[in-house]
């Protein structure tokens, strides 16, 4: 059974072909409180260019990655998910709910303090645009950083959007039946969050 999980990031799963762009020492480094189990299978694959044959994959995930695609890079990514996914092969995405999250961000008090920061020192004590915390009461903290990605560093950049009716019909498009789409919170109160669930038809 081959099991995919797309731009992984610190988030690498067991019995999972993990695949980022960063090497497992450089995934340390990106995240060094997290514990890595060495024995965990990482790749560097060509988003793509999968080297995978046609119907060939069971199950695919991609957590917080299509965010960070652009709009020409998008449609590449998605043809060749369903390329390599075999029939009634299943497909779990995770984004940004574009669409909540600006309804936050309009609702939001509207009090910058400061440009905003990356280096190591500012990175550590969680400095987002003056702020010091991952709270939302202002709209130019942590919730900008969600709708524009953290941009600490390459590839963190968020590129595009999406809402529930976009997942709707892309899966129409592609002839993926949609299981569910669940609304959720990353770690419990920060960024509202869509999961797809999806499979092949």
């Amino acid at each position: 059974m081959i099991k995919l999980n797309l731009g992984c990031g610190g988030r690498l799963l067991k019995g999972y072909i993990n695949v980022d762009m960063d090497s497992l020492e450089e995934l340390k480094k990106r995240y060094p409180a997290q514990e890595f189990d060495d024995n965990i299978i990482l790749k560097n694959y060509d988003l793509f260019n999968l080297p995978y044959e046609n119907e060939t994959v069971d199950l695919i995930r991609a957590d917080g990655l299509i965010e960070h695609l652009s709009f020409l890079e998008e449609s590449k990514f998605f043809y060749e998910i369903v390329r390599v996914l075999k029939k009634n092969g299943k497909l779990i995405l995770s984004t940004i709910d574009f669409e909540k999250t600006i309804l936050q961000w309009l609702s939001a008090k509207d009090n910058w303090n400061d440009f905003f920061k990356n280096d190591p020192e500012s990175i550590k004590k969680e400095h987002w645009f003056g702020t010091y915390t991952y709270e939302q009461d202002n709209r130019w903290g942590y919730l900008t950083a969600s709708l524009f990605g953290s941009q600490n560093g390459e590839g963190q950049f968020h590129k595009n959007c999406y809402s529930k009716d976009k997942f709707i019909s892309i899966c129409k498009k592609l002839k993926l039946e949609v299981l569910s789409i669940n609304e959720l919170r990353w770690k419990g109160n920060r960024d509202h969050i869509l999961e797809l669930n999806a499979k092949k038809l």
